[in-house]
Formats: C-alpha cells, structure tokens, sequence
C-alpha cells in the first residue's frame, strides 16, 4: 500500500481591501454644482463628475455625495451613472434604479438592450477648460521660476 504524504492546509487568505474613506464635506458642494450643470437628456459619469469637482481619482465620492443628499433635494443626482451607462443604484435599491430609468426616459435619454444609457448619444460633453484638476509639484514649481 503506498503512504500517503500528508496534506498541509494552506491558511484562508482572504484579500482584504481596504474601504475608501469618502472626501470631506467640504468636496461635496463641488460635487453638487457639477451635478446642477448637467443638461436636461445627458448623463454624466462619476467619474467626469469627480474630475470636475477637483477629485479627478476619486470616481467614488460623488457617489458618497450623492447618496448623502436629502430627501427632495433639487440637485439632478438621476443624471449620473457609472462608467459604461450602467445604472449603479440597481444594487443598492431596484426601486432607486427604477425611479432613476424613469426620470431619464422622461427626459428623452435612451438605453440599449442591456439596461445602460447610451452614451454615445446622451453622454455630457464637458468643454476642457471646466474640468478642475488639482495642480501637480512640477507645475508649481514652474510658477516659482
């Protein structure tokens, strides 16, 4: 009969990632005025919005803002999607992800078989100069000259 080696257990890793702490309030008011100047049938991306408000690595704190906005606030918060038109509010509330679908189809935005806004068509096209980038060192140190 043949031995049998014994059979070393590896331990469970688990990859651990580490949650991203959202923007201070005080990028919230930023992201809230991106939000108000999206026109009425386009749609933006987290990210585009992130970048206007100065955040341009941080696609996920307008989502923090946005989901911090009261009840009945004024501020089109319908009118931004994840990138490639999906509709992020399906995971956390189908009834969110409807009232969202329904406010866009209302304003004449058009989703293809899959669920996703077509942005090709409805995608807000943002003039260059609005984006808000945070300055890097070297261009500061360009000033200094």
């Amino acid at each position: 009969m043949a031995s049998r080696k014994p059979v070393k257990k590896r331990a469970a890793t688990r990859r651990v990632r580490e949650a991203a702490l959202p923007a201070s309030n005080s990028s919230y008011p930023r992201i809230y005025a991106a939000v108000r100047r999206i026109p009425r049938g386009k749609v933006a991306t987290y990210g585009q919005i992130a970048a206007l408000a100065g955040l341009p690595h941080a696609p996920r704190v307008p989502g923090y803002a946005l989901h911090a906005l009261p009840p009945g606030s004024p501020v089109p918060w319908h009118r931004v999607v994840a990138a490639g038109g999906k509709l992020s509010l399906g995971r956390l509330s189908l009834d969110g992800a409807t009232t969202q679908r329904l406010r866009l189809e209302h304003e004449g935005v058009a989703f293809d078989g899959r669920g996703c806004v077509v942005l090709a068509k409805h995608q807000w096209a943002v003039a260059a100069r609005a984006v808000q980038s945070r300055p890097r060192a070297r261009d500061l140190d360009a000033d200094l000259d």
